[in-house]
């Protein structure tokens, strides 16, 4: 038990320096504070470490793989009713039932079919599920989502999007990047720059949308991507440690 009280102390210590940073973050930038949601990504941490996080005052966790998070749920969500959990991996469209049923919102909705797949999933569920479009803004072979990387080439996206929009069990919020990851957190700010001049062109393509998440940002460059306009900053290994595989 002292073990657990200590490591939760711990998490909080961390989460409170993060809180910090994310409050300076948004004041150089002349933006509130309060419109940055700090999610905890959990993937590969044992319900014991997500016990303890919860006991420092987290609510919020991203998680990678479904199977492993329905586990997670099972004892968590009767534990603690109030906990909420995003899915920001990539999802295979086989796994789209468990997301439907279990999740409150999706960071990484990366494809037309994907959309239809997680579509009539909800419809059984009779639920509605927020999501974000991922964004390939980088180039990178390895990162998933739209080709996002080249602006003049944005027009290639909307016949998909308008499809993705008839899905009438999926609620758009937004964006969500991947950058190449990098030491300096300043190499990664033009790709912030290029996920929110894109959420603003599709804000004028589509005004019916209100398109006010965007999800970058990691323990590396989370203070950057404040700067640029997250709403949703992904912060897992500052938090929580390292992941053990």
């Amino acid at each position: 038990m002292e073990d657990s009280n200590q490591l939760s102390l711990q998490i909080k210590e961390n989460v409170e320096v993060i809180q910090e940073k994310i409050f300076n973050a948004a004041k150089r930038s002349g933006r509130d504070a309060g419109d940055v949601k700090l999610l905890t990504v959990s993937k590969k941490k044992s319900v014991e470490m997500m016990r303890a996080a919860v006991e420092a005052g987290i609510t919020l966790f991203g998680e990678n793989y479904p199977e492993e998070t329905v586990g997670k749920m099972d004892i968590l969500n009767e534990e603690y009713p109030d906990l909420a959990w995003h899915m920001i991996g990539h999802l295979q469209s086989r796994k789209a039932r468990l997301v439907a049923e279990g999740f409150d919102m999706m960071h990484s909705l990366d494809s037309v079919r994907l959309a239809n797949k997680l579509g009539r999933a909800l419809d059984a569920a009779e639920r509605q599920l927020p999501v974000l479009l991922e964004m390939n803004v980088s180039g990178e072979d390895s990162k998933g989502g739209w080709a996002a990387w080249n602006e003049k080439q944005w027009d290639l996206l909307v016949p998909e999007i308008e499809q993705i929009l008839t899905v009438e069990t999926l609620v758009v919020k937004g964006l969500m990047a991947m950058p190449p990851l990098s030491a300096d957190a300043e190499n990664t700010r033009p790709y912030f720059v290029q996920l929110r001049q894109l959420r603003n062109w599709l804000g004028k393509k589509f005004p019916q949308i209100e398109w006010e998440e965007l999800s970058m940002g990691t323990s590396l460059d989370f203070e950057v991507a404040v700067e640029e306009g997250a709403t949703f900053v992904r912060i897992g290994t500052a938090i929580l440690g390292a992941r053990a595989y």
